[in-house]
């Protein structure tokens, strides 16, 4: 099925994957594109049988090329606002569900592109692959979190160089960075380690992955003692919840776990 022309979305089993559809513009981020991936991880996010997202790009160039600049240009600071808080609110969404999302990166990821992958849960590089933030050549800034989310990742220093100069990374030097925790993968096997790795994610306790991806969220810019409250209301619900009964006992039983679709969310710390 099609959220969009733009965007595609197959779901198979416990896994819904995402294909921004966009190869003649390589897969450049335009409204229409950043609506659909919103409204389709927030969809997921809703829908318990659903426990990973996979996000990639049509074709083998592109994973995304960034923001469309033929929808930048010649807007003024009111209209450029807009459109830049926009995209920022589509991607924290995408950065803070309670369900995962993997990006699956095929080929450039530059400015939105990038930035798109800062805000999934992690990635997973092709060979192929290079990331970068290359606005400043442009006279422009990346304006969907990169400045924010890139610090954060990989230090001040090495952001700051790789904004200012609009280096970019190959997949080695990004893995070795820990902006993916997965070594680069050969072009052909990316989709299949991604998938892979989406059904490992399936095949834990459901609410154990949400409350782990609500606590990693809550911890995100807070104080440790702020980040450990919220961590131990949510291990606190899962120690005493009944996926837990299924995962020890099974452990114990030295059986695989069949874990139940989650019928509520997490519940937050007070």
């Amino acid at each position: 099925m099609s959220a969009s022309d733009a965007l595609l979305v197959d779901r198979a089993g416990a896994v819904t994957t995402l294909t921004i559809n966009r190869p003649e513009a390589h897969n450049a981020l335009n409204a229409e594109v950043l609506a659909a991936l919103r409204a389709a991880v927030l969809e997921a996010e809703a829908d318990p049988a659903v426990r990973a997202v996979v996000v990639t790009g049509a074709g083998q160039k592109a994973f995304c090329a960034g923001a469309d600049l033929k929808e930048l240009a010649g807007m003024g600071p009111d209209r450029a606002h807009e459109k830049m808080r926009s995209g920022q609110r589509a991607l924290r969404d995408i950065e803070r569900a309670a369900v995962p999302v993997i990006a699956a990166v095929n080929g450039v990821a530059l400015g939105g592109g990038f930035e798109l992958v800062l805000a999934s849960t992690f990635s997973v590089l092709s060979t192929r692959a290079s990331l970068g933030l290359p606005e400043s050549g442009l006279g422009l800034i990346p304006g969907y979190g990169g400045t924010q989310r890139l610090p954060r990742a990989v230090g001040s220093p090495t952001a700051a160089y790789l904004m200012l100069t609009g280096t970019r990374l190959d997949a080695d030097r990004a893995h070795r960075l820990g902006l993916t925790p997965v070594p680069p993968v050969a072009p052909e096997d990316l989709a299949a380690t991604a998938h892979a790795l989406a059904e490992k994610i399936a095949a834990q306790g459901p609410l154990a992955v949400r409350s782990i991806l609500t606590a990693l969220e809550a911890g995100r810019d807070a104080p440790l003692d702020a980040g450990l409250q919220h961590e131990t209301a949510l291990a606190a619900l899962a120690v005493s919840g009944a996926e837990s009964d299924e995962g020890v006992g099974a452990f114990l039983e030295r059986r695989p776990a069949v874990f139940a679709a989650p019928t509520n969310a997490p519940e937050e710390s007070t």
